[in-house]
């Protein structure tokens, strides 16, 4: 089959890596096109190279050191070689184009196939060039010794080792060798993916007549910036230096340089991924009857296409779909069914391999039955992967098990998108279950997905297990039952350090810091098996992301953000709070900070909670742009009383819920704000009532004389308590209490009211014991097992119909009659006598509307109001999710979301 795009113009021959002018050829975007042609360290750019270079910007307005001082001494140090041998050029291209023209060899002799500018630079030279051909049938391995009856002396050997395009690496001994028996032959020996070699030893001067190039462009991902060095005998080197132009590396190379060469952990890392991606890129290639593969020492892969394929057909085909490869019809000893491909990362190579197999169609059951073969082989070994934060990929050690989605037939399948924010409480869960509401009303089946939460608010799904809140929210924004692959882990914070961990909806445990990043592996391993489910299941699946990707401190054990991100190969939407300022800044410096794997997921800001005319934010977008490259996709509103469940208490504590004291006439209900505050949604539908002045107080001067006070549920009951009589509040209540004011506990909170709690087990607090607000005679203690069930049933003094769900470690025992009498038989909660002081365990006790009102009619009439009729707030979240998502769809650039999701 002929390509529509003609080879002279694909950009598949010559030097690899020429995506510029290819996709100028093409007409399309440079970061479409997926480059297997540059052999570039899939790893990517360290995570120091952004902040370096940031921070010697201010250095530009001077020339850079003509000598490159630090830098010819850090690779002296290095290398263990004089820094007098030592030259730095603008990539070793530099050196090598200079070389031949100083050394006045009349001959090269070049073991072929090779890098095809080593025969360029000694024709344009003068020298005659003699090819040393290498063969097929022995892997293109070079035996030195075998070069000994062409040299005569006064030519030129030129090496490459590891080979290019071949990967093969030479024996250093036997270059060393060789070389010391010919010492009027000068050997130049191209070491510039030595680097990628495990052990990998240089022969930098171990002869007086063997020169060294060294590339740092390759391996340290930085081929837009140039560097590279040599080590040459002392005339040699002398001779370059005076024939090499002034300030040959420019400022930020050299500071890259510096700081390349000290980062042992980097390269260790590179070198243990780039054998395992190799390994496993080449054993997948081998199932493809169509391709001889050829071993490889390197982070590049040497192929032919048996039965005298073409190779530029296969690359024009790949090019179709995005993918670049280098053909190698041009090097010396190659015919035009040769191709070479660098490895990258794990994902990237399953797109080339998935391409490999549409085109190669008569070899796809072969390949699909290799695959399978493969799999059974991985999955009879077990192991844990290793992640290299710098880059947020995960390889699994040598002959240990690896969780590759290539060979998972129950891969993702969902489109993704994901909402990140540049700081906790920007909006995202409100974003995500708007996008929900949208896609829904679109007619595409979506469901949302966080992979860790940390929240105190949290909900009882219908086969009793636990979750955050906001994934049940954002599920009913997408009319989904809520469903624990939504959220797979949740952290419900019970100290200052700690937490209990909830994971596919049930209690593991309470950790402190080091035991959850100790137990993290697992957690990962959670959501990700989690979200492929889901994946399953769905047309979209929408991620949310937690607190910010640019929290330094906490990117290295990321699961949540980016990690998750490349997981799903989410496109990222960077969510920003206009409203508390510094929006524009938080999105630049968010893009500052991180690692250039994690920008490249990045596709656009959202500006959240904007009060006023949006387009006088252009030039404010202008500038983000010019400075990320992303664009501003929306500016959302601010949208006050959503009417919708928040996130977390960030909103209950900075009073979201008070919209100032009706003008009519009304009762005051305060909510008291616990430090370890769980589920406060539970009182947000009062909230929405007309004649309802609802409070946050937190101190005890601020308590005044409310008609009810309300005591929401803890995740630590005992600190809680405590902090409200260290602040007054305890006593303030129970003062008013004493004057008939009505007294509500809701779980954490219905425990506070009785005698007294105890946590033998320490599960919530290591206190043991504390006395309670003594204003119902109950005792609690905290057993092991947490109670999780959805329950329903009546209020037994109105009558009226009461639903919700039980989260509590907690077996209350009393003598008082059930305040709620359900239709599994059982009761729960405690009333006094007078029916002022009363609670249950039952959270959205306030979402029954007829409940709620007799309950707000009651205190209206104890203060000589008259009851209001029927519903005036009904409690229902469908009309609010329309309402903001009507918004949300009028405020950002829907066309440019179904582009992201593909869609």
């Amino acid at each position: 089959m002929k390509s529509e795009i003609p080879p002279s113009q694909s950009g598949l021959t010559g030097h690899g890596g020429n995506v510029h002018g290819l996709a100028r050829d093409m007409g399309i975007d440079v970061a479409s096109l997926l480059d297997f042609s540059a052999n570039i360290n899939p790893l990517g750019p360290p995570e120091w190279l952004r902040p370096l270079i940031s921070s010697e910007v201010s250095s530009l307005v001077h020339y850079p050191d003509p000598y490159a001082s630090k830098l010819v001494q850090a690779i002296a140090e290095r290398c263990q070689v004089p820094a007098e041998s030592v030259v730095v050029a603008n990539g070793t291209t530099e050196l090598l184009y200079q070389l031949p023209k100083l050394l006045g060899c009349a001959q090269a002799l070049i073991p072929s196939p090779s890098y095809i500018d080593y025969t360029k630079v000694m024709e344009l030279a003068g020298m005659t060039v003699r090819p040393f051909l290498l063969l097929a049938e022995r892997g293109f391995t070079l035996q030195p010794h075998e070069l000994a009856p062409m040299l005569t002396g006064g030519e030129l050997v030129v090496i490459g080792s590891p080979n290019n395009p071949t990967g093969a690496l030479v024996d250093p001994e036997q270059i060393v060798q060789l070389a010391r028996r010919h010492p009027a032959t000068l050997f130049l020996v191209d070491e510039a993916f030595l680097e990628f070699v495990e052990g990998g030893q240089s022969v930098a001067l171990a002869a007086d007549n063997i020169m060294t190039l060294h590339s740092l462009t390759k391996f340290y991902a930085i081929p837009g910036l140039r560097l590279g060095f040599g080590i040459f005998p002392l005339p040699i080197a002398r001779l370059l230096r005076e024939h090499l132009p002034p300030w040959t590396v420019n400022t930020l190379a050299q500071a890259v340089g510096v700081r390349a060469l000290a980062d042992q952990e980097y390269a260790e890392q590179s070198r243990t991924l780039c054998r395992e991606l190799r390994t496993d890129l080449a054993r997948d290639l081998q199932c493809f009857p169509a391709l001889q593969l050829f071993d490889s020492a390197a982070n590049y892969l040497l192929l032919r296409l048996r039965d005298g394929g073409d190779a530029t057909i296969l690359a024009a085909r790949l090019l179709e779909r995005r993918i670049m490869i280098r053909t190698c019809s041009n090097y010396t000893g190659l015919d035009g069914s040769y191709f070479r491909i660098a490895v990258r990362t794990a994902a990237e190579n399953r797109r080339l391999l998935d391409a490999l197999t549409e085109i190669l169609q008569p070899q796809a059951v072969k390949l699909n039955s290799c695959m399978v073969s493969a799999r059974r082989r991985l999955q009879e070994t077990a192991g844990k992967d290793w992640l290299f934060p710098a880059s947020g990929i995960r390889i699994r050690k040598r002959n240990e098990q690896k969780n590759d989605a290539h060979f998972l037939t129950a891969s993702k399948k969902a489109r993704p998108l994901m909402f990140q924010g540049t700081s906790s409480n920007a909006g995202k869960s409100v974003l995500t279950a708007a996008l929900c509401r949208i896609l829904l009303q679109d007619g595409v089946r979506v469901a949302p997905f966080k992979a860790q939460n940390m929240s105190l608010n949290s909900f009882v799904t219908r086969d009793g297990l636990e979750m955050g809140r906001a994934q049940v929210v954002q599920a009913q924004a997408a009319r989904l039952d809520p469903d624990v692959r939504m959220n797979p882990v949740l952290l419900k914070p019970n100290s200052d350090t700690g937490s209990q961990v909830i994971v596919h909806g049930r209690s593991v445990g309470n950790m402190d810091v080091m035991t959850y990043l100790r137990y993290k592996e697992t957690a990962m391993q959670a959501a990700h098996a989690s979200y492929d489910s889901l994946a399953a299941d769905y047309d979209v699946i929408l991620l949310e992301g937690a607190g910010s990707p640019g929290e330094v401190n906490l990117k290295r054990h990321d699961i949540v953000n980016m990690g998750m991100a490349r997981y799903a190969q989410a496109p990222v939407l960077l969510v920003g709070d206009i409203d508390r300022g510094g929006v524009y800044a938080s999105f630049v410096g968010t893009m500052e900070v991180l690692n250039e794997w994690e920008r490249a997921l990045v596709a656009g800001f959202v500006v959240n909670r904007f009060r006023g005319q949006a387009s006088l934010l252009q030039e404010a977008h202008d500038y983000v742009t010019g400075h990320t490259g992303r664009e501003v996709l929306g500016v959302v509103p601010y949208l006050k009383n959503l009417g919708i469940p928040e996130e977390d208490s960030v909103s209950f504590k900075e009073g979201v819920f008070d919209s100032g004291r009706p003008t009519g006439d009304h009762v005051e209900i305060a909510v008291i704000s616990l430090p370890h505050i769980s589920n406060f949604t539970d009182i947000e539908p009062l909230a929405a009532e007309p004649d309802v002045y609802l409070r946050v107080v937190e101190r005890a001067e601020d308590l005044g004389h409310p008609q009810a006070i309300i005591l929401p549920g803890s995740k630590n009951v005992i600190h809680d308590l405590a902090a409200l009589r260290s602040c007054g509040l305890a006593d303030a209540i129970q003062r008013l209490a004493a004057e008939g004011c009505e007294i509500i506990g809701v779980c954490g909170g219905y425990q506070m009211l009785g005698r007294s709690i105890e946590d033998p087990l320490a599960i919530e607090s290591d206190q043991g014991t504390i006395d309670g607000l003594g204003l119902l005679p109950i005792t609690t203690v905290l057993a092991a097992d947490k109670k999780l069930v959805r329950q329903s049933g009546v209020h037994q003094e109105s009558g009226q119909p009461v639903h919700g769900y039980e989260i509590h470690h907690g077996r209350s025992q009393t003598d008082l009659p059930p305040t709620l009498a359900f239709t599994d038989g059982t009761g729960c909660g405690a009333v006094d006598a007078s029916g002022r002081i009363w609670g249950s365990y039952l959270h959205g006790i306030f979402d029954s509307d007829p409940f709620r009102r007799w309950f707000i009619n009651r205190l209206r009439q104890r203060q000589g109001l008259m009851p209001l009729p029927g519903i005036p707030a009904p409690y229902d979240l469908e009309p609010a999710f329309d309402r903001l998502a009507a918004t949300v769809r009028d405020s950002v650039d829907m066309n440019r979301i179904y582009q992201l999701l593909g869609l």
